[in-house]
């Protein structure tokens, strides 16, 4: 699902995106998963990352495509083989995204020092609105589950958050095993 609001909140960076980008480096190769108008990639490319910007809708991609440092490219992530085998990046981001097939391909193609940053809709969402199907949803703890044995986490939440509206979120920033502990933290 990518986002297709041309709001201007809907394209401000995530303020846990904000938070916690420091700690991917500059020059860092970053996937940025169902990218939608690319805010999280224009972000992080504004900050020197090479992004490369997966979505299925081209025409939400065309937002960012000519801005230096992204690359983008139409790929269907739940249709198929994951798209990205044998490619290994510096840091994947993904928010308001979750399709659970994907997770393990994920881990797998991030470098042993990477970063993930991943936000997404969690159980209880559904009082506030979509998404309400449990496909979409996290579980309690879900992040904290897909981070326990290939990664450190540097920060975890979950609950309501109110943003443009008021939705339930887990949000996890976590590194991989070989990035030098602790690592350096945002102000």
């Amino acid at each position: 699902m990518s986002a297709s609001s041309n709001h201007r909140s809907d394209l401000a960076p995530s303020d846990w995106i904000e938070r916690y980008a420091g700690l991917i480096a500059p020059g860092a190769r970053v996937l940025d998963l169902a990218a939608g108008h690319g805010r999280h990639a224009v972000f992080l490319a504004g900050r020197g990352a090479r992004v490369l910007a997966v979505d299925r809708d081209a025409s939400a991609l065309a937002a960012c495509a000519s801005t230096p440092g992204i690359e983008t490219r139409v790929v269907d992530l739940e249709i198929g083989r994951w798209p990205f085998e044998g490619q290994r990046f510096d840091a994947i981001v993904a928010v308001n995204y979750l399709h659970r097939p994907l997770l393990p391909h994920m881990l797998l193609s991030l470098n042993d020092d990477g970063v993930v940053l991943y936000e997404t809709f969690a159980a209880g969402n559904e009082a506030y609105g979509k998404p309400t199907n449990p496909d979409f949803l996290l579980a309690p703890g879900e992040l904290l589950e897909l981070a326990r044995d290939a990664l450190t986490v540097v920060a975890f939440e979950q609950g309501v958050v109110t943003r443009e509206r008021t939705a339930v979120v887990q949000r996890l920033a976590a590194v991989g095993r070989g990035r030098r502990w602790p690592p350096a933290l945002p102000a």
